[in-house]
Formats: structure tokens, sequence, C-alpha cells
């Protein structure tokens, strides 16, 4: 793998306008994933997935060079209708479509920063693939006071011309004072085989909101990591929402870092998997000062063979009196086959705290599923609606009505 991976950097560095400042950061970034590789059981972080070996699976071997100099034509039947919105459209890792018609021009600034390299820091080495091989990303910045008056889609998309193929995205994002964003991200691939390495980074000034969507419905054949930073000042609100479900292996992680007081990061997830998918959900919460809330609920229902993990970490640091933090996790697995693995973690260095954890697995109640065909369902019907009534709690802490109603249609349930 060293060889395509220098081969495919040489490449990059060819058709990319860089300094030679930038070009040794990208070098160290892929000097640096050369030496660790993709992860591995080895490490903590990772103990439920050996990347290295899902990527052979799934894929075989790895191309991590793409031509982005021609165009893609953007598939507009992927769009959502009856929902206005805002739009940034990828295909095949390039960036095709952006558009914020919605959006008072003045109030939203899009800030090319691909001959501004800073790296991604975290200790992971996607992080150095994603510093090595990115294209183009661009920081979107909302000016102070702005609310986006209608949610922004992003929309990650492939077609059958790439096979085979690492691709790596990032995007940074401020949010200034006062300000707030409804963000969707939205998977829909019709390629296969191919790996999705995507980093965001989110930094919310006193009194913004971030509102993030994580939406993974349609079924596929590639394997995706994404990782969100999410840095927050005084009486800033995250609230993030999961859906995982299409991909053959989805790994998601949210890093939230609460250093102002009276913020809060909240974060809810639906596993919903069949066949041999495998999906995992890791945060990690860090309460940095005093008077900050987090809260998780994380529920899984899983058919065949398929395996959910949800690694969920609350860090209290000792200054931070007064945290209120919260995690749970549910699985319901409806075969022998299936799996599912939690491990909850606090580590808390105060005293003066409200922290709690767990996590319950089983089956379906076949008392209940007894009772309601004695009411006239038949046995499917009476196991969709103890589902649909298992996952209704999560989705009802989408605080956003039309998103809210937007994603249980996505699941199929109805009002």
């Amino acid at each position: 793998m060293k060889e395509q991976l220098q081969k495919d950097f040489d490449n990059i560095i060819k058709n990319l306008n860089l300094s030679q400042r930038d070009i040794e950061i990208k070098k160290f970034s892929l000097d640096s994933f050369i030496n660790r590789g993709f992860p591995s059981r080895k490490e903590e972080d990772w103990r439920f997935s050996d990347l290295n070996q899902i990527i052979k699976k799934n894929i075989g071997e790895l191309s991590f060079y793409n031509d982005y100099s021609s165009t893609n034509k953007v598939d507009t039947s992927v769009f959502i209708d009856g929902l206005e919105h805002n739009k940034i459209v990828f295909v095949n890792g390039r960036i095709e479509k952006i558009d914020f018609s919605y959006e008072k021009k003045d109030q939203i600034e899009i800030i090319d920063q691909s001959e501004n390299i800073n790296k991604f820091n975290n200790n992971n080495s996607l992080s150095d693939l994603n510093n090595a091989f990115t294209n183009k990303f661009f920081k979107i910045l909302i000016k102070k006071g702005y609310q986006l008056l209608k949610p922004l889609i992003i929309y990650h998309t492939t077609n059958s011309k790439i096979w085979s193929k690492n691709i790596n995205l990032r995007l940074d994002f401020e949010l200034q004072k006062d300000s707030s964003l409804r963000l969707i991200d939205l998977f829909n691939d019709t390629s296969e085989k191919n790996f999705l390495n995507i980093f965001y980074n989110f930094e919310l000034s006193e009194n913004s909101i971030l509102k993030n969507y994580k939406v993974d419905k349609v079924e596929n054949k590639n394997v995706k990591y994404s990782y969100n930073n999410i840095d927050q000042n005084k009486n800033t609100i995250s609230e993030t929402f999961i859906l995982s479900s299409g991909s053959n292996f989805f790994k998601s992680e949210i890093n939230c870092n609460l250093n102002g007081e009276h913020s809060s990061a909240f974060v809810n997830g639906i596993f919903s998997l069949h066949k041999d998918k495998h999906h995992e959900i890791r945060t990690s919460i860090n309460h940095l000062t005093e008077n900050t809330k987090s809260y998780q609920l994380i529920k899984s229902v899983l058919e065949d063979s398929s395996k959910a993990v949800y690694q969920g970490k609350i860090f209290v640091n000792s200054n931070a009196q007064k945290t209120d933090g919260y995690q749970l996790s549910k699985a319901i697995l409806l075969n022998k086959d299936s799996e599912f693995n939690a491990k909850p973690e606090l580590e808390i260095y105060a005293d003066d705290v409200k922290c709690s954890h767990g996590s319950a697995s089983g089956s379906l109640n076949e008392n209940s599923i007894f009772y309601l065909m004695s009411r006239g369902l038949n046995y499917n019907q009476a196991r969709e609606l103890l589902i649909n009534g298992f996952l209704l709690d999560v989705l009802e802490k989408i605080t956003d009505s039309e998103i809210k109603n937007l994603i249980k249609n996505m699941i199929g349930i109805k009002e």
C-alpha cells in the first residue's frame, strides 16, 4: 500500500497549486499515515473493528488519487422535495454546486481554504489521510446575529464513474455570536466499493446554535467514516442526530468541547441495520468548565448478522462543577446472529456533578406481539408497531419539527 499511497500523493501534488509550506504539511501527514496505517482493534477507540480488514472485505485494493479536473453532472433527482433548502452538492468528492439562494448574501461568507492549509488535529490516522489527500475545502462563515432562513443540505453523492476509490472531504464552519445553522448531511450513493473519509470542524461563538442531522439511509456497499469536532463557547447549543442504516460500514465520531458556561450538547442516534452491515457511533463530550450539560440517546434495531457499536464518553474536568451529563443506549436484536456492543464511559474529576450512563439490549416482547395480534394485527404489523414505538422517543428529541417530519417519513413512521 505504501507504493500506491506515494504514487497517488505525487499525482495530487502535481495537480494542486500549493506553496512549499503546504506541500510539506501534506507530506508530513502522508508519512504519519504510512507509519500508522488504518485504525485497528489495537486502538481502544477501534476495539470493535479493524478498518484495514473492513476495506479489504468490502472494497479490495484502494486507490487514493481522484481526478477532480472534470465536472460531474448533478443528479437533481436526489434533491429533497417538499422542503425549501440551501444546497452544497458533492459528486464523487468534488463540489459541483453551492446554492444559498434563500439567504441574505452578505450574511454568509464562503472562504476557500485550499491554499491556506491548516491540519485537522486529532489522535487519528484517518485525519492524517484526510490532511494529505483533501483536494479543496471551504470554511462557511455565518455572520453575527444571522440565523439561516432555511436548512442547508449537503448532498454527498457518488456515481458509477468511481470504483475502489478513497474520497477525502473537509469542511469548516464558523458560527459567529447569536447565529444559527440547521445542517443536514444526506448520503446518496449509487457507486459501489468506495471509502469516504469526512471531517467537519465547527466553531460556535456565544449564543449560537448548531443543529446537524446525518442521514445514511440509501442502500449501498460503500465504507464511510465521519468525524465532527465541535468547539462551543458560552450559552451555545449543539444538537446532533444520526440515522445510520444504508452503508456496509459507517463509523460516526462526535468530539464536542464544552468550553463556555451554560453550553449544551445533545447527541441522538438510530441504528437500523440488516444483512451483515456494521455501523458505529463514538462520542466524546468534554465538559471543560462549570454549568454545562450533555444528553445522549442511541437506539438500535438489528436483524440478520448486522452489528452496531456505541462508545460514549463523558469527560468532566476538575473545574467543571455543576455538570449534568447523561447517556443511554438500547438495542432490539431481531435474531440470534445480530450483535450490539456498548462501551459507556465516565471520566470525572469534579465532585459537584450529576452524571449517569446505561445500556440495555434484548428481543421484542412476544407477549406484546401476541396482544397486538389478538387485536387484529398480523405478525409483521405488530412487529413494525413495536419497533416504531421503540424508536419514536429518539425522533422526538429532534427539535426542528420540519426536519423531524422529514426523517420520520424516511424511516416510514407515520403520525
